[in-house]
């Protein structure tokens, strides 16, 4: 945890005064005054280990020390009246001498190497003036690895800096990596080959200083970077609002890298967030305008010209989709005919977690404040499949306590490896309500497995100690004693934290979850003090489809019976993954005809009668809204070839216009769209301000979404022609589709790559940041909205719901997300599905038996009208009459939750 501090120290630094932060260590507070000094083992989210021996400088007693001694940057701390030099001729040789034994054995294959370019070792080659090669020997070699479908092993390019194991074994909690042997025969890898196992493995090809660790998807379609277009993005695969950089080389997206953003997800992303991109590049993407009409007309816009004209419509929005697109839609159908688009369960849930949100009893923290919990109670989520940023952030919190207890020890945490050392296997409270085992488990001090009804129970019973004096908090009925003991114990951790965190979310679909999270949080309420309360979301836009306040899927369906609506317009919005098949059937054919704009096919695109082909997120601009209600703007990475493929907010309001009896000649922009936006909802006020207008210029200048090419000037269609096209121009952002341009810093949201002079790699982030590890320079991106305005009519008081009891004839099913196979998009990219588990059914050891089925079996389960075949999991903690569900794996969606199944054991 950084050290809360006002005062500043005087340093001098080559006879200059500088005026620093205490509690720092040299090599940060260098690096943060803007002098760069050479580095490889030390990382600003782990710490120093002094491993490399890289960022040697002289360290002097006083101004009058003259000799001075050698001294590791990393490994020193700032103190008052302190002397040193960088460009000390003895500091200087030394670290040349240093590179040069570490790349005594380096293969120099920068020319092969999918780390040229962007290449942290060849920076500091550079920079320590280490250009000739020496060594004439036989070279250590060694054997590489398969690792999975996410990352390349090419271990002959290790420099021993010990970062892949700290950030894969220490900072994400991975068991199947580790350093094997000694000296100078050290080798980073598995016992043996196999798939890297942790959810995080992904950033090894960003924390790895060299190439040893690279992205095996950018290698099947590999560009350099300074061949690349990119953007600031934001990641589309979970709530959690990660920010991104996505790279696109000729019309394809090839490589998504972590973008900093201090209040979110700092230095890492998780595998789906890093993987999930290749959705982009389907061979069944949605490329053309279909008409399936009887009555088309002489050309496709006057056939829609005449659908438009035929009577009334439905507009069903999504949470996948931008806001801009759901309030062009709005807009399209009217205010009154636009519907959420998720199932009136899932509406309930987020419209209650909002009020949670807008009480004022509680506190929603940033996803990097959740790592300074020191006390952390999780109710009905498994952070690791349904938020994994979270979850790697809840690794970080346990340590928060243990941390704070060594503050008298004088060891500064800074100093990775005697912290470690001092705390051991000492950990901060933790407690996980959850049906089944998770990957935190492990870390929890106390773990509770039950249906979702008694994890709610469980809740409200710790709610109850808490505040027994506070209406409607009074205690569950039934709980057994040593369930209550639990209850009143973590009550009592609760009450003394400085920082309680309680998360919880929708995945279990359980409405009293949510309010026993609350009502933890309203009885810790203390004067000013309030208690974090964290929740997770569905969808990367649900709380900002959620804000829009307008009804559920569910009641589209029963208005659609009884309105006489002419047609459906459905945004990015597979609606058989929302409710069972006979439901959606039974709603789509009471159109004449339906409007689906979307960018992959499914089975909703193809009930279309007008099939509108939308722009990714690779190919648009748009806003989300994250779960802690924080908009973020992601940016069009490059212009589609094909003129049809649009942003849906632009193709929707070109219809619009089209409805109003004239064909617009210039499409709005997206800066008019949300100004509208404001204008009509107040609960988006501020929303603007997430980024930078499209008339923002520095100098008179746009901000490049293209790097310096340094290999000469590469035409940008080269696989086309040598001659440079006229680029296309962006009417709806600041930034341009060329390297031309503004070459300084930008405003944080506008970073499209990381590159300062001598830094090419993403390792100069820290260029770009007010102090290193800290904020980025004016603020991270992103703005929270206060949704002043909104109105919501549940109250938050409800009686404790009954205690779970087996069913006589069938099962209770809860649905158990995966991180690889859950998520519409990101399980069209062939490396996440090869790691996306089979449809399967989780029992335990009683229900298992009574069925006659063992581990691997497979189960007939019918749900609704449709039957399943599920291979049966061993899940033992599972309570009995409860069985898991994969949930929303692509043959398992459409369940309507919640849900009961009847099991039966299938014929051999």
């Amino acid at each position: 945890m950084p050290l809360a501090v006002n005062i500043m120290v005087r340093i001098y630094i080559d006879q200059k005064p500088y005026d620093v932060k205490p509690g720092k260590n040299l090599l940060e507070t260098c690096l943060a005054l803007g002098l760069d000094l050479p580095y490889f083992c030390w990382h600003p989210a782990m710490g120093s280990v002094g491993a490399c021996r890289q960022c040697a400088v002289k360290l002097f007693k006083d101004e009058n020390d003259k000799t001075g001694r050698l001294a590791m940057a990393c490994m020193e701390g700032v103190r008052d009246n302190m002397y040193l030099s960088v460009n000390d001729p003895t500091a200087r040789d030394f670290r040349s001498q240093n590179i040069e034994w570490l790349m005594s054995n380096h293969p120099h294959d920068c020319a092969v190497c999918d780390e040229g370019g962007s290449c942290h070792l060849q920076d500091m080659t550079v920079m320590t003036g280490h250009a000739y090669r020496r060594f004439r020997y036989p070279k250590r070699t060694y054997q590489n690895q398969y690792l999975g479908p996410f990352l390349h092993h090419e271990m002959n390019r290790c420099i021993q800096c010990y970062r892949c194991v700290r950030f894969y074994k220490d900072y994400a909690g991975g068991k199947d990596l580790d350093v094997f042997a000694a000296h100078n025969h050290v080798y980073f890898g598995r016992e043996k080959d196999g798939i890297l196992e942790n959810e995080f493995s992904g950033n090894l090809a960003e924390v790895c200083p060299t190439g040893v660790f690279t992205d095996k998807s950018l290698r099947e379609h590999y560009t350099r970077k300074w061949d690349m277009t990119m953007a600031p993005s934001i990641c589309q695969h979970c709530s959690l609002g990660c920010n991104i950089i996505a790279g696109e080389r000729y019309g394809a997206l090839r490589q998504i890298t972590n973008r900093f953003n201090g209040a979110v997800n700092g230095y890492f992303i998780c595998d789906r967030g890093r993987y999930g991109y290749e959705f982009v590049n389907d061979p069944e993407r949605v490329r053309q305008l279909v008409v399936r009409t009887e009555n088309e007309g002489p050309n496709l816009f006057e056939s829609l010209k005449a659908i438009l004209g035929e009577g009334r419509m439905i507009g069903v929005g999504s949470p996948r989709a931008s806001l801009e697109a759901n309030f062009a839609l709005r807009r399209l159908v009217g205010k009154e005919q636009f519907y959420q688009g998720i199932p009136e369960n899932e509406a309930r849930l987020l419209d209650k977690v909002l009020a949670i949100q807008h009480s004022g009893h509680v506190y929603t923290p940033s996803l990097k404040e959740t790592e300074s919990a020191d006390v952390v109670l999780v109710l009905g989520e498994d952070p690791t499949n349904s938020a994994p940023r979270l979850a790697l952030a809840l690794r970080q919190a346990v340590r928060t306590q243990p941390l704070e207890d060594t503050a008298g020890s004088n060891i500064p945490l800074w100093h990775d490896s005697a912290v470690r050392e001092l705390i051991q296997d000492e950990k901060g409270a933790l407690f996980m309500a959850y049906p089944v085992h998770t990957k935190l488990d492990e870390l929890a001090s106390g773990t509770l497995h039950a249906a979702p009804e008694d994890i709610a129970r469980f809740g409200l019973a710790i709610a109850h100690y808490l505040a027994d004096n506070v209406a409607g908090m009074s205690k569950p009925e039934g709980m057994d004693t040593q369930t209550l003991e639990s209850a009143r114990r973590i009550a009592e951790l609760l009450q003394k934290a400085e920082r309680p965190l309680i998360v919880s979310g929708t995945t279990l679909l359980n409405e009293d979850i949510i309010q026993a999270a609350y009502q933890i949080g309203r009885a810790l309420e203390q004067d000013e003090k309030k208690a974090g309360l964290f929740f997770v979301l569905p969808e990367c836009n649900s709380a900002g489809l959620a804000m829009m306040q307008a009804p559920s899927l569910t009641v589209a369906m029963s208005a659609a019976e009884t309105g006489g609506f002419a047609t459906a317009v459905i945004l990015e919005n597979d609606l058989y993954r929302r409710a069972e098949r006979s439901e959606i059937d039974r709603f789509l054919s009471g159109f004449r005809n339906i409007i689906v704009l979307d960018h992959l096919q499914n089975d909703t695109t193809r009930a279309a009668t007008v099939l509108i082909p939308a722009a990714t997120f690779a190919e648009g601009e748009g806003t989300l809204v994250n779960n802690e209600l924080r908009a973020q703007r992601f940016f069009q990475v490059f212009m589609p070839k094909n003129e049809h493929i649009r942003e849906s907010w632009r193709w929707l309001d070109e219809l619009r216009q089209f409805q109003e009896g004239s064909k617009p000649d210039e499409l709005r922009e997206l800066d008019n769209l949300l100004e509208e936006l404001v204008a009509a909802m107040p609960q988006f006020k501020g929303i603007e301000s997430a980024a930078p207008p499209s008339d923002f210029r520095i100098n008179g200048q746009r901000i490049p979404r293209e790097p310096h090419r340094f290999s000469g000037r590469t035409a940008i269609l080269s696989n086309v022609a040598v001659s440079e096209p006229k680029p296309p121009e962006d009417v709806d952002s600041p930034l341009s589709f060329t390297m031309e341009g503004y070459r300084g810093m930008p405003p944080a949201p506008l970073i499209p790559f990381y590159w300062s002079p001598g830094w090419n790699s993403g390792q100069s982030v820290h260029k770009y940041q007010s102090e290193t590890g800290g904020s980025l320079r004016g603020g991270d991106p992103g703005v929270r909205l206060s949704g002043e305005g909104l109105h919501f009519e549940n109250g938050f008081q409800s009686p404790a719901p009954p205690a779970f009891k087996r069913s006589p004839n069938e099962m209770t099913l809860v649905p158990l997300p995966h991180i690889f196979g859950s998520d519409e998009l990101s399980v069209r990219s062939a490396s996440v599905e090869s790691r996306a588990p089979r449809p399967f059914i989780a029992l335990n050891a009683l229900d298992a038996e009574q069925l006659g089925a063992a581990e691997g079996d497979v189960l007939l389960v019918q749900i609704g009208g449709q039957v399943y075949d599920l291979t049966v999991v061993r899940k033992d903690e599972l309570p009995e009459g409860l069985a898991g569900i994969a949930y929303n794996l692509p043959s398992m969606s459409g369940i309507a939750w919640p849900a009961k199944g009847v099991l039966t054991k299938a014929m051999v």
